[in-house]
């Protein structure tokens, strides 16, 4: 297993999550959250959907959080990102912070 990995990410905060000033309500985030994923199995772009969705400064970079190894974000979050392939995107991922989907990268 490596020890560093790539990712991207979109993230759709709620009401009550961490650091968040979303005013979506959690059952309206994870509405979204599994409708984006639908997007993304029907061959949407995932950066193009970051960048207008996500709720992460990141999404302005196409949801890039670039290479991190382990340690370094939610238990969550890393568990499934050290997980997958490399091109592959997750199921929706819940963590402190709200919903993700998450693409590795690398």
């Amino acid at each position: 297993m490596s020890k560093t990995v790539s990712a991207s990410h979109i993230l759709l905060m709620y009401a009550g999550s961490m650091r968040s000033s979303a005013s979506r309500s959690k059952d309206e985030a994870k509405q979204q959250i599994e409708a984006l994923k639908a997007e993304l199995d029907g061959g949407a772009s995932f950066a193009d959907l970051a960048k207008e969705h996500s709720d992460c400064p990141s999404g302005a970079d196409g949801g890039s959080l670039g290479t991190f190894g382990k340690g370094q974000m939610v238990r969550e979050f890393e568990e499934t990102t050290f997980a997958m392939d490399v091109d592959q995107i997750s199921d929706v991922v819940e963590t402190d912070f709200g919903y993700h989907l998450i693409q590795r990268t690398g």
